[in-house]
C-alpha cells in the first residue's frame, strides 16, 4: 500500500515536500514514480527512482526544481519541489511495481501497477 502525503496550498516560487511511503511493499520492487494529474488533464509522469541503484529521472517541465530522494529505512520515497509554478497544481500520486520497466519507458502508467490514493497540490497566488 501506497501512501502519499505533504500536499497543500502554496504561493508561486514556493517549496513543498511530498512523500510516500509504502507499507507492506515487497523489498524487491523495482522502481517508484510519481505522477500528477491536473484538472481536465492526463495523467503525466513527474519523477522516478530505482530501487537497484537509485538513477533517477525527470519530465523536462520539473528538471532542475524537483528532486526526487528515498529513505530506505523508512520505506518512504519524497518529491522536494522547489520553485513552484501554477502550472504545477493537480493531484500527485506515487506508483510502484515489481516489473523491472524499460527506463526510458518510466513515464508510461500502464508499467505501474500499485497506485496510491493522492495528495493535492496548488499552486496560487
Amino acid at each position: 500500500q501506497l501512501v502519499e502525503s505533504g500536499g497543500g496550498l502554496v504561493h508561486p516560487g514556493g517549496s513543498l515536500r511530498l512523500s510516500c511511503t509504502a507499507s507492506g511493499l515487497p523489498l524487491d520492487y523495482y522502481a517508484i514514480a510519481w505522477f500528477r494529474q491536473a484538472p481536465g488533464k492526463e495523467r503525466e509522469g513527474v519523477s522516478c527512482i530505482i530501487r537497484s541503484d537509485g538513477s533517477t529521472y525527470y519530465a523536462d517541465s520539473v528538471k532542475g526544481r524537483f528532486t526526487i530522494a528515498r529513505d530506505s529505512a523508512k520505506n518512504t520515497v519524497y518529491l522536494q519541489m522547489n520553485s513552484l509554478k501554477p502550472e504545477d497544481t493537480g493531484v500527485y500520486y506515487c506508483a510502484t511495481d515489481l516489473q523491472a520497466i524499460p527506463r526510458d519507458e518510466w513515464s508510461l502508467m500502464g508499467h505501474y501497477g500499485s497506485w496510491g490514493q493522492g495528495t493535492q497540490v496548488t499552486v496560487s497566488s
